[in-house]
């Protein structure tokens, strides 16, 4: 059943269990033998969760939802289990052997679909940076090259899907959290539109935040976000439902499209990698073989650098906010001592700013929002780009000392130079596995699509997928490699 587990995606083990060719208490096992025996070489699931898993398992009361029997990890960062821990990276929470009582709203439509959860995993503190080497839980490998990172915040997820250990990881995106794992990783990573997907009780809709997994194929990404697209009372965006289940867009002809390619980025002070550029080309080019309409150009307002700035001022508000709420939730106040150095200096910048400073940010996001928009739809259908300016760093390269705080949120600029605007506007973009550095890592593609158009990405996705099949990339300590 390992073998399964390594050759299957989501959508066929769950064939499988309805078919009766496998248990779900069977794949639980088989997930449990593959952490056991390849996470040590990675540091993806920092929480395992294998006597719950083999009773979720074996329980006559496990749901007959679509992905019955299915095991899947959980980040670590907001998406609580009930009755597990939950410490978003941050050594304090670990110290206080902090569990959270209730699941999440996104978690409960899992396990209404029929999920076994296995596990949590390893995460930045509050997602903040581009890389999984939290001070808490330690870094986390990349799958490809174990001196290599795997890019944040969702890298422990990434890992674990890379490395086989899983079909599909939840995973999710504040400035390119699902993406940039993904393009490091070699998954797929659909960061949906703004509201698609319920991010309460802890989160908000309205943010620049959203949550959603990673995969190694199209289907899944559809797939999933069918049962992740309910939403609960309360939420704050409710994006435009679907005309048909994202499931069935896989396959479909989307027709002749105006595609724009960027294949450098803008900012001044970003220098983008030869081969992920390269890689951008390319998938320009098969696109252009298939009948789209290509052309280079890409949102005037992606190169305002104003915008990047109102981003960093509401980040940092935001983890201000965030290190509140979790010194409520463990019972008292965190110091400085409870924190990365990087975390605490951001959240000092987040708490010197006034409320007019932050209004002033949100103000300016909103114009580029709409900027981006008025271009967007007499110029374009998607935009191409690169995921991330550079291919995975050297474990240690971006992470932050006393000496030098802000080195992690400064490195981090060049792998969510491409992604983060698109959380500012609330843009669906998905990252696709279609490249690869001359010394095996994995390089991302980014395709970036209007507002509520999932289905136009899950179609040129899934084009791609069977004209650029990346199926018979396997990492090396993938158990089938």
């Amino acid at each position: 059943m390992t073998d399964v587990l390594g050759t299957h995606d989501a959508v066929a083990l769950a064939a499988m269990v309805r078919s009766g060719a496998t248990t779900p208490l069977e794949l639980a096992e088989a997930a449990i033998a593959r952490i056991e025996a390849i996470d040590p070489q990675l540091n993806a699931v920092i929480h395992p969760l294998f006597d719950k898993a083999r009773d979720q398992a074996a329980s006559p009361d496990l749901p007959d939802g679509p992905f019955r029997g299915v095991p899947i990890v959980i980040k670590d960062l907001w998406a609580s289990t009930a009755g597990d821990p939950m410490h978003n990276g941050i050594a304090g929470m670990r110290d206080a052997g902090y569990i959270h009582p209730t699941d999440s709203d996104l978690v409960a439509l899992y396990r209404d679909a029929g999920f076994i959860f296995v596990g949590r995993t390893n995460t930045p503190e509050l997602g903040l940076v581009a890389t999984t080497e939290p001070l808490s839980h330690g870094p986390c490998r990349n799958p490809w090259n174990t001196a290599y990172g795997t890019g944040g915040s969702s890298g422990g997820s990434a890992a674990a899907v890379a490395a086989g250990l899983v079909p599909v990881g939840n995973a999710s995106d504040g400035g390119g959290s699902i993406r940039i794992p993904a393009a490091l990783c070699g998954l797929v990573g659909l960061k949906p539109s703004r509201g698609r997907v319920p991010m309460g009780p802890l989160g908000d809709e309205w943010g620049v935040s959203i949550q959603h997994i990673v995969s190694h194929t199209v289907r899944d990404t559809a797939a999933v976000l069918d049962i992740s697209s309910v939403h609960f009372p309360g939420d704050g965006v409710i994006a435009p439902g679907p005309t048909r289940p994202y499931a069935d867009e896989v396959g479909v002809e989307p027709g002749p499209l105006r595609i724009a390619l960027l294949d450098s980025a803008v900012r001044p002070d970003v220098e983008t990698d030869p081969a992920c550029s390269a890689a951008a080309r390319a998938v320009a080019e098969t696109l252009a073989s298939l009948g789209h309409d290509v052309t280079e150009h890409h949102p005037p307002a992606l190169g305002d650098v104003g915008q990047a700035r109102s981003f960093l001022a509401s980040w940092s508000v935001r983890a201000a906010a965030n290190l509140d709420r979790v010194g409520a939730m463990i019972g008292r106040k965190l110091t400085a001592d409870d924190v990365e150095p990087s975390t605490w200096m951001m959240a000092e910048w987040g708490r010197s700013a006034t409320g007019l400073d932050l209004i002033t940010a949100q103000s300016a996001m909103s114009r580029f929002r709409r900027d981006v928009a008025d271009w967007w739809q007499p110029n374009c259908d998607l935009l191409v780009s690169p995921t991330t300016a550079r291919p995975a760093p050297p474990i240690g390269e971006l992470t932050s000392t006393v000496a030098e705080p802000q080195r992690g949120s400064a490195g981090s600029i060049p792998y969510a130079t491409f992604t983060a605007p698109f959380n500012v506007t609330g843009q669906p973009a998905i990252s696709l596995p279609l490249a690869m550095t001359d010394d095996g890592l994995p390089i991302g593609v980014q395709i970036v699509a209007a507002y509520g158009r999932e289905d136009l990405l899950i179609q040129v996705a899934a084009q791609l997928e069977r004209e650029l099949p990346w199926s018979g990339r396997i990492a090396p300590l993938h158990p089938m490699a």
